[in-house]
């Protein structure tokens, strides 16, 4: 199993960054290291290509001088999870679903987190307390069923796939014993970014009598779709464990349209369906990846003229404030003098009779 790869102000890494070119860029480094975590794990900085300073992969886990810029209009908690926490661990946003946040921790730290200022290795007496207490997840459980509406819950953190396999059977069993709960989907890194993790026996505690189960791996680039990586979904849907995906545009790191297209591409042949394509949430320190919206509906035309249906995830928002989820895709449908007109996938408008004209 591969192990997570830290740096830091007090302990030398296995991996270390390249050395800055001068003593101003450490000490940003050092800072941007004691305010946010860093973790890397053997099976992404294997990935890296050190001659590129463009790395995509270098650029979702190297922490960067970047970080340190706050823009007026970033915040700590940016699709507002705090407003919607009825008790510690659980965020019900919407009627039918909510977020159960098991874990504080994951196996590698992206720069862009919209958590990244509440993961990471715990410290007393932050927002960075650490995985749900044996009373906590109590508490936590019994909010859910105290709850008929809620027929999905989402469980995520930090990485659930952290858990051993005894803990995550523990877990699954308890919330499908819950007459009302059938959906458990469980977000994670860990197939692409350290797939070893994911042994038969994890595999099996997610499967349970009573709900469904679905897996939804965060991934961005095509080049985290690795051998293992692969295999360890293998492990996974072969079991009966159906898989989606999420992926963040990322300045730099995915915003042209071969880069989207062989991500999503290469996840159906995968056999992982494409699920949410994110607009980046304006989480402190992460300006430097920012597209603008207008780029991104660029891409997903793109996307649209050039792949197959299964390869189309939708583009999102998650509107600040705690308000939910948009979809941003630019219309497809306009009105016009006899009806309508409707954008073919190369881009052209197509009249549309009105119904019953």
């Amino acid at each position: 199993m591969s192990r997570s790869v830290k740096f830091s102000r007090t302990a030398a890494s296995p991996h270390p960054l390249p050395p800055p070119p001068l003593g101003e860029r450490n000490s940003a480094l050092e800072e941007v290291a004691s305010r946010y975590a860093v973790a890397i794990t053997p099976a992404m900085e294997a990935l890296i290509d050190a001659a590129d300073a463009a790395d995509p992969i270098a650029a979702q886990f190297r922490p960067d001088v970047s970080e340190l810029i706050t823009s007026p209009d970033e915040l700590s908690d940016p699709i507002g999870d705090d407003a919607h926490t009825p008790v510690k661990g659980v965020v019900h946003r919407y009627a039918d679903r909510c977020l159960l946040k098991l874990v504080h921790v994951c196996p590698v730290y992206c720069r862009f987190c919209f958590r990244r200022e509440m993961v990471g290795p715990p410290i007393q007496g932050t927002m960075r307390d650490g995985t749900l207490t044996g009373e906590e997840l109590d508490a936590a459980i019994t909010y859910i069923e105290s709850q008929p509406q809620i027929w999905e819950v989402i469980l995520t953190g930090g990485d659930p796939f952290l858990l051993s396999a005894r803990r995550a059977r523990e877990i699954t069993q308890r919330l499908a014993a819950i007459p009302h709960v059938k959906i458990l989907r469980w977000h994670t890194r860990v197939p692409a970014v350290d797939p070893l993790r994911v042994t038969p026996d994890l595999v099996e505690a997610l499967r349970v009598d009573g709900a469904t189960t679905y897996v939804v791996l965060h991934i961005n680039h095509a080049r985290e779709l690795t051998e293992q990586a692969r295999a360890a979904i293998a492990r996974l849907v072969d079991s009966g464990v159906p898989m989606l995906s999420q992926t963040v545009l990322l300045k730099g790191v995915n915003d042209d349209a071969d880069a989207i297209e062989a991500l999503m591409r290469a996840l159906v042949e995968a056999r992982v369906k494409p699920y949410y394509l994110h607009h980046l949430d304006k989480a402190p320190g992460t300006s430097h990846f920012r597209c603008t919206i207008e780029r991104g509906q660029e891409l997903v035309r793109a996307l649209h003229e050039r792949a197959s249906g299964l390869a189309q995830p939708t583009y999102v928002l998650d509107i600040p404030g705690g308000h939910g989820k948009a979809p941003l895709a630019s219309p497809s449908l306009r009105e016009s003098e006899v009806g309508y007109e409707v954008r073919d996938r190369n881009g052209a408008w197509r009249r549309y009779p009105r119904e019953g004209a």
